[in-house]
């Protein structure tokens, strides 16, 4: 089996963590290597989808490109980014689905980056620490907001579960989601402030999530079933063929059982020369249905 045979079938009989993990990695391969290309033949080494799938600061970028709040959380800007992106959601989205189900990480996944839109948007045009900024259309990428979503939800529906962290030790999940908010919300006035509000964005809604589902409600329930709708549409259905067949009459019948025979009787032969492995795939299947 060849390399992308075999890429193909992990994804196919993957989770949803692992389809997740494997489109992020899809879209950041084949955007570099686009770019990569432009850049030989042109000398330009800026992004050509940067502006086209980044979601931006301004709210009338995002009227005018709306698929930009979901393609943003599958772009990344370097090879760290996306590893340690990929790495955090490799763990925790595997604590996820120890506890819940599939559907319910894609929706965190999703909601969680729609939440840390939101709240990027929002924020650059709200408060005063990025009044300068607004006169501009600052872009972010990146599935921080979408990840911190899923971190925080499952920090929050089991919050004792432990891992050993090196250096550290056994590290109990609440300590972990508390410790990356104080992190992410002190970052906010030094760097990439953007992208740290976008976290809290996605901590807030996986907080709620974590909240509403402990009580018995399901926030993405809603959203699911949207998703659904829409993977049914765009599935290739599979035609379905009504054939008519007249049954055998006795002389057909008679001599489809004396071919058979003469067909077993010739496997039998090629078996005893050449044993059981001689055979082809097609006269172990005739053999193994004739058996029947």
């Amino acid at each position: 089996m060849g390399i992308l045979e075999e890429l193909k079938q992990n994804y196919k009989n993957g989770t949803v963590l692992i389809k997740l993990i494997y489109i992020n990695i899809a879209v950041f391969l084949l955007d570099k290597g686009i770019n990569l290309v432009y850049y030989i033949f042109t000398g330009d080494s800026n992004d050509i989808f940067y502006d086209w799938l980044a979601v931006h600061s301004n709210y009338w970028d995002i009227i005018y490109r709306p698929w930009t709040i979901l393609t943003y959380m599958f772009m990344h800007a370097n090879f760290w980014h996306i590893l340690f992106n990929l790495l955090w959601l490799f763990w925790f989205g595997q604590i996820f689905l120890q506890y819940l189900d599939q559907k319910k990480l894609l929706n965190v996944y999703i909601l969680g980056g729609f939440c840390g839109a939101l709240f990027y948007a929002v924020s650059y045009n709200l408060f005063p620490a990025f009044e300068f900024l607004r006169s501009y259309s600052i872009p972010l990428i990146g599935a921080s907001a979408a990840i911190t979503a899923i971190v925080i939800a499952i920090s929050v529906i089991v919050p004792d579960y432990t891992l050993n962290l090196l250096f550290l030790g056994p590290v109990k999940l609440k300590y972990i989601a508390i410790a990356s908010l104080i992190i992410d919300a002190i970052s906010i006035q030094y760097s990439n402030a953007g992208g740290y509000i976008s976290h809290l964005g996605g901590a807030f809604f996986g907080f709620l999530f974590a909240v509403r589902y402990k009580s018995g409600k399901d926030l993405t329930k809603g959203f699911g079933r949207l998703l659904d709708s829409l993977f049914s549409f765009f599935k290739a259905r599979k035609k379905l063929k009504v054939g008519y067949k007249r049954p055998l009459d006795d002389f057909e019948y008679n001599k489809m059982k004396v071919d058979n025979q003469k067909e077993i009787d010739r496997i039998l032969d090629k078996i005893a020369k050449g044993g059981y492995e001689s055979l082809t795939r097609e006269e172990k299947d005739f053999l193994f249905k004739a058996s029947k």
